[in-house]
């Protein structure tokens, strides 16, 4: 069976978005919390990314907030998060070699506290030159990078 692409990835729900309780004296409660924890879909983040214009950021901490809010939850799955956001992130590479258009500008969706994510396509350096064309500094602390003042270009979702 041939591997799937990111854009066949990005477009499968496989029964998501779900709401899922977790109990507090859980493994995962213990170290997220308890409470409703909302599995969003691929498709989700990519809406949202897709929302943020240019000069601004977003972080995926900030993405987790506003779906669990839209689906009535009390988190978001982190691992999921980080997972189906780079799945967006390399669907919109390939629409973009492909000359399909529909752009996701990911390079704008930063890790907590505005750091940049080296999962990203093309790694830091592209992440870096794409915001910096964008007009952000990007900074460096030890070995990792960060948009500097990244707290004033959030990009605040109405």
């Amino acid at each position: 069976m041939a591997k799937k692409t990111y854009n066949e990835k990005l477009n499968k729900s496989d029964g998501l978005p779900k709401v899922e309780y977790v109990d507090f004296d859980s493994k995962m409660g213990a170290r997220f919390g308890g409470g409703n924890m909302l599995i969003a879909a691929p498709m989700e983040y990519d809406e949202v990314m897709k929302k943020v214009p240019e000069g601004r950021i977003i972080t995926s901490d900030e993405i987790r907030g506003w779906l669990a809010k839209k689906h009535g939850a009390d988190f978001t799955c982190q691992l999921t998060a980080g997972i189906f956001i780079n799945i967006a992130a390399n669907a919109a590479e390939e629409r973009d070699h492909l000359g399909l258009g529909n752009p996701t500008p990911y390079w704008r969706t930063l890790k907590k506290d505005g750091e940049l994510n080296p999962k990203l396509p093309g790694g830091i350096e592209r992440q870096k030159e794409l915001l910096e064309k964008e007009g952000h500094k990007v900074v460096s602390r030890g070995k990792r990078y960060f948009v500097e003042g990244y707290e004033k270009a959030m990009y605040k979702q109405e």
